[in-house]
């Protein structure tokens, strides 16, 4: 790759990176000698200590507080297609290791080392959701990776989220197989869900309460439970699944609320959660 830009930071800006923070806020750049408005967004750069001394290397928005996210703390080490698919490999190895069932948050962004990269498993369904602006360039290269190497069959993007417009990207949700955005299953803590992407929130699940919501088990047997804000029913299913008498999802969305009651019936918990209520928004 050819020599990138520098971003030379204040002096004494350099402490959160060096303590272990991967964001840069654009009033840490020492403007005079690195000019925010001579960057494009979603460049990678190199980042400098005041002394000159190389940080690691970042993408960049020049318009966004964040103005840049750590790929690496190694000098001259770009987000490239190789590097991409490493640390996609590494985060799926990962959680291999925990989850029995491939049903789980693949990559998480930045802890990761994949700034703005969300990718979430629904067996041979993966669904992705991209908030940064550098990323998003390598879009293809993510389907790429992993249709080639992680098995999976079907790509969803989900590029929806309030962040992207705040890195200057469209959005929008789409599949690179099948226009069609049908609900999808996932298995989570042993109960089976049914989801939608195209209408759900985020990828159409929260896998990352996924530990949280185990540990709920131990509390609720025998017990009346009220899941508020319930969405499509991850913890109030859940909660049934794990020996709760009874269960009352409240949200405000009807399709979300609809779906929990066919989760509930997915797992033959419809005598459980018997009252759903929809709850407008004031």
């Amino acid at each position: 790759m050819k020599a990138n830009p520098e971003l030379v930071l204040q002096k004494g800006a350099d402490r959160r990176l060096r303590a272990g923070h991967v964001w840069i806020y654009s009033n840490e750049v020492d403007t005079r000698r690195s000019p925010l408005n001579t960057f494009t967004a979603g460049q990678q750069v190199s980042v400098l200590a005041t002394n000159g001394k190389p940080l690691g290397t970042a993408f960049i928005n020049p318009q966004t507080l964040i103005c840049g996210r750590l790929i690496s703390r190694t000098p001259d080490l770009w987000m490239t297609a190789p590097l991409l698919r490493e640390r996609i490999a590494t985060a799926a190895a990962m959680r291999n290791q925990r989850f029995e069932k491939p049903f789980y948050r693949m990559t998480f962004g930045d802890s990761d080392g994949l700034p703005g990269l969300v990718i979430d498993r629904f067996g041979d369904v993966a669904v992705v959701q991209i908030s940064v602006n550098g990323m998003d360039t390598l879009q293809a290269d993510i389907s790429s990776c992993l249709k080639q190497d992680h098995g999976i069959q079907r790509v969803i993007f989900k590029n929806d989220g309030k962040m992207r417009a705040a890195e200057g990207l469209e959005t929008r949700v789409e599949s690179t197989d099948d226009p069609a955005l049908e609900n999808i299953m996932l298995e989570e803590n042993g109960v089976r869900f049914e989801v939608s992407v195209a209408q759900g929130q985020k990828t159409g699940w929260f896998y990352d309460h996924r530990l949280n919501r185990a540990a709920l088990a131990p509390y609720v047997r025998g017990a009346r439970v009220l899941d508020v804000f319930s969405y499509v029913g991850g913890w109030g299913v859940q909660a049934a699944a794990f020996g709760a008498r009874q269960v009352l999802c409240i949200d405000s969305s009807a399709p979300a609320l609809e779906l929990a009651k066919t989760n509930a019936r997915h797992n033959g918990l419809d005598d459980k959660l018997r009252h759903c209520a929809e709850m407008p928004l004031r």
